[in-house]
């Protein structure tokens, strides 16, 4: 029996398209004061779900905005609550006892660590429960919580270790969140070690050597040098946070099963680095250029108005205009802003990363696909709503 061949992935989303769904989704995100960005989340997903074809075959994304929007707001009752309660008997303890509220606000902030590991994790769950591929669910087993203490223990492990364990870490809570997840009627599996992740992270700890000896001269040798080592430095950790992003996920995809099925997966750090760079260089040549066209806009109008030959006065034409109408600009100009670098950093950044981690994805020996089964829905009562609430991101 001939083995049945690998499943290249293939990428089918297009710059234009992206761009008339995330500008008008954030026009109307807006325009009803943040309410539709439950339903411009899950336009997008849908978008860059059913891009990404393993085989040929898309990926689905089948969340529904209302869901979304009653577990946001179920969350942020429950915090309101939380943090109303804890920060109360806080700050009446810390008076009490310190004189002040410093250690109240310290502790306030360690108190709401686990809620947002724990919201993390439950997004994944989420976003994994409303995915299928070739009709076929994905699932997540639940862990919240667990995965919560976990990751606040492997936290501080990678503090008090300076950041030396940070693969430790990464290796640890992803093997944690894999091991529960399901595809259909198949678990996943994590394997490996972490000390695998070693050697992509030394480009961090060089560069962060190297700006430590450069501020350490400069400061002892009152040399320009360590300054110039320093920038150096710098360059070397954000290069080497690619890097290490990039090859972590290359080095555990590698590892990861689903039953006989496996994952090669060969996306390029340079790359990455490159779209980074020139993507968020082009958001901002974007935005600088609509900047210049709306200056001069403006100045032709105010020149038009103060006739040939007479000095433009912008403050003069502001104060002709009522208040609602000045207000109006202001806040046109202040949203349209913020709308904009998002929809660019759609269209160069966010769509240019995703088309090549997919395309540099293949999945060997998917001949045990005909083995896996349908999986019962989880309904997820709250969906991610906690992630929305404390604003800690879930894929798009």
């Amino acid at each position: 029996m001939a083995q049945a061949a690998d499943l290249q992935t293939e990428y089918a989303g297009k710059r234009v398209p992206l761009f008339r769904l995330a500008l008008v989704s954030s026009f109307f995100t807006v325009v009803t004061l943040g309410f539709y960005r439950f339903w411009m989340k899950t336009r997008l997903r849908r978008f860059y779900w059913s891009a990404i074809r393993p085989g040929g075959q898309p990926l689905e994304y089948t969340g529904e905005a209302l869901e979304k929007l009653l577990g946001f707001l179920i969350a942020v009752v429950f915090l309101a609550f939380y943090i109303g309660i804890v920060n109360l008997i806080l700050v009446f303890l810390s008076f009490s006892l310190l004189n002040n509220n410093l250690w109240a606000y310290a502790l306030s902030f360690v108190g709401v660590l686990p809620v947002l590991f724990y919201a993390r994790y439950r997004a994944r769950r989420y976003i994994l429960a409303r995915t299928r591929w070739r009709g076929i669910r994905f699932g997540m087993d639940g862990g919240a919580w667990g995965y919560s203490w976990r990751a606040i223990v492997h936290w501080l492990v990678a503090l008090v270790t300076l950041g030396l364990l940070w693969p430790r870490m990464t290796f640890a809570l992803e093997k944690y969140r894999t091991d529960r997840t399901w595809y259909g009627s198949q678990p996943m599996h994590q394997g490996g070690r972490w000390q695998m992740l070693m050697r992509p992270f030394l480009p961090v700890i060089l560069g962060v050597a190297v700006v430590s000896g450069g501020v350490a001269y400069a400061i002892f040798a009152q040399n320009g040098a360590g300054a110039i080592a320093s920038l150096a430095g710098v360059a070397l950790v954000l290069y080497g946070l690619v890097h290490y992003s990039v090859n972590s996920f290359r080095i555990m995809a590698n590892n990861k099963t689903v039953g006989n099925m496996r994952f090669v997966a060969h996306p390029r750090p340079w790359r990455v680095a490159q779209i980074l760079v020139f993507g968020y260089g082009l958001v901002f040549a974007s935005l600088a250029a609509l900047m210049v066209a709306l200056a001069i806009a403006v100045f032709i109008y105010a020149t038009s108005r103060g006739g040939s030959g007479s000095q433009v006065d912008l403050l003069a034409l502001g104060q002709e205009l009522p208040l609602w109408v000045n207000t109006l600009i202001a806040a046109m100009v202040y949203f349209g802003g913020f709308i904009l670098w998002g929809v660019f950093k759609h269209v160069f950044v966010t769509m240019p990363i995703a088309r090549h981690y997919a395309q540099t994805l293949t999945i060997t020996n998917p001949a045990h696909l005909s083995g896996i089964v349908q999986r019962a829905r989880d309904e997820m009562e709250h969906a991610d709503g906690f992630a929305e609430a404390l604003d800690v991101g879930a894929a798009i």
